[in-house]
């Protein structure tokens, strides 16, 4: 079969162009997509009469035949189709004959054939990505919800500064992902347009219909505007920045797991079924997942930029240069994927230790801001000063080895006639905790309305 633009050119296709040309070694993971626009396309051309119902039965038997040798790994992709397209459309004609398999592109040009098919892996792709997150943003409520009282060090700068408790941190992480998940749940609705009978940019001539096709293929309607249905790349930039903004998410909850795995932190224990050893030094455990989710932001982060630059300053409509958007955008999805598995996978076979957690409370003081509250609000002391007593406090502790939480009444007697047995109970670590009852804060109560929160928003999700 030749090529079907071949019509016009005199010469065959250099071997060379062939190879550089062909996009059918990645494009082929488009196959459904494609197999299912064109069923929809050519039930569209008959109910039209611009083909017959004989001719339509015919087309979407062979489609189907050639879906089947797809996922039976019999069908051969050649790099001489150049693309999933015309791949297909190459197998349907030795089915049924060139006379019918050419009339399947009547009225449909390859961009907006490609703009279709690409929307509707975006579609499917956001959706999976987004059932994926739920996964572990239940997971992260479940581990709160049974470590409402594991207190652990709350940090700024990496330094020690209040106690909060295990699952106010992890809710931080819990809403942090449910944005993420809203995000793609948006995308998905600004973008589920049909763009297919925009045809090469300016619509054709043909009596189609192109809201019945977008409606059996589930679309919400149509893109407006042809040109614009074909040069659209939109919908990819925004999946690659969403998968983005996944990653810069799991790669920090990584790095503190990484970081709670040390000896120095002993705050997790990661699952031997997610870790790997070293080859040289039998004791090591190391946290492999972690790392690996942490270094392939990098990697998503790269090919959101490369699509941008691609698409930053080229003309309308299409280019050629927008068959790089693709490859990307596939390796991002299946990235993110395979991660957010893995991670949700290794968080619920991973435990706590919780002593470790409350011996690295007890140190750096976390309770000092609660005595300067203390005073300001029970002893009517202005913050400053009170501020510069609880240092005074502080430096005994440092003096006597131990930490603020722990001092007693005869550690700090003669220091300042307001502190007193009222003030030193609220240096204690639990205490601290509990305090803070704002909506948002670490007590127990405010972090079950937290959950409340996540556990009513699930439960609404219609996505």
């Amino acid at each position: 079969m030749e090529k079907m633009w071949s019509g016009r050119f005199s010469e065959a296709s250099s071997e060379l162009l062939e190879k550089f040309n062909a996009s059918i070694n990645f494009d082929k993971e488009l196959y459904l997509e494609d197999i299912n626009g064109s069923k929809a396309h050519v039930k569209m051309l008959a109910k039209q009469k611009i083909i017959t119902e004989d001719e339509c039965l015919k087309i979407t038997n062979a489609l189907n035949q050639i879906l089947q040798e797809i996922i039976d790994g019999k069908f051969i992709f050649d790099i001489k189709d150049e693309d999933i397209h015309m791949s297909i459309e190459k197998k349907l004609s030795q089915i049924v004959g060139s006379d019918i398999g050419g009339k399947l592109h009547t009225a449909r040009s390859r961009n907006d054939q490609v703009a279709l098919d690409f929307r509707l892996y975006f579609l499917k792709s956001t959706k999976n990505i987004a059932h994926e997150l739920l996964n572990l943003i239940t997971t992260l409520k479940d581990i709160s919800s049974n470590n409402l009282q594991t207190i652990m060090p709350g940090y700024t700068h990496l330094q020690h500064a209040q106690p909060v408790s295990l699952a106010f941190h992890l809710m931080a992480y819990s809403f942090m992902f449910m944005r993420d998940f809203q995000r793609l749940e948006s995308s998905f609705k600004r973008n589920n347009l049909s763009p297919l009978g925009s045809c090469a940019l300016a619509g054709t001539p043909h009596n189609t219909d192109r809201d019945f096709v977008a409606q059996e293929l589930g679309f919400e309607g149509i893109t407006p505007n042809a040109m614009d249905g074909v040069s659209d790349r939109d919908f990819a930039l925004e999946l690659l920045f969403n998968i983005s903004v996944i990653f810069t998410h799991t790669s920090r909850l990584c790095e503190e797991i990484i970081m709670w795995s040390t000896s120095e932190f002993g705050f997790i224990k990661i699952s031997d079924k997610f870790s790997t050893g070293s080859s040289i030094m039998p004791q090591k455990k190391n946290p492999d997942v972690a790392e690996l989710i942490r270094g392939k932001t990098g990697r998503v982060y790269g090919n959101l930029i490369a699509l941008l630059t691609t698409m930053k300053a080229l003309p309308l409509a299409y280019n050629k240069d927008m068959q790089e958007d693709k490859e990307g955008v596939f390796d991002s999805v299946n990235t993110a994927l395979s991660s957010l598995v893995i991670l949700n996978q290794m968080l619920k076979e991973s435990s706590f230790n919780k002593e470790n957690m409350k011996k690295a409370s007890m140190t750096g003081h976390l309770t000092a801001t609660d005595l300067a509250d203390f005073l300001v609000r029970e002893k009517n002391i202005p913050f400053r000063q009170a501020h510069f007593i609880t240092g005074k406090i502080v430096a005994k502790a440092e003096e006597l080895s131990k930490d603020i939480s722990e001092l007693s009444s005869d550690d700090i007697k003669n220091i300042n006639e307001n502190i007193d047995d009222e003030a030193l109970k609220v240096l204690d670590l639990i205490s601290s905790m509990q305090a803070r009852k704002s909506k948002g804060g670490t007590s127990t109560q405010s972090v079950k309305e937290q959950i409340d929160i996540l556990e009513n928003w699930i439960k609404n999700i219609n996505f």
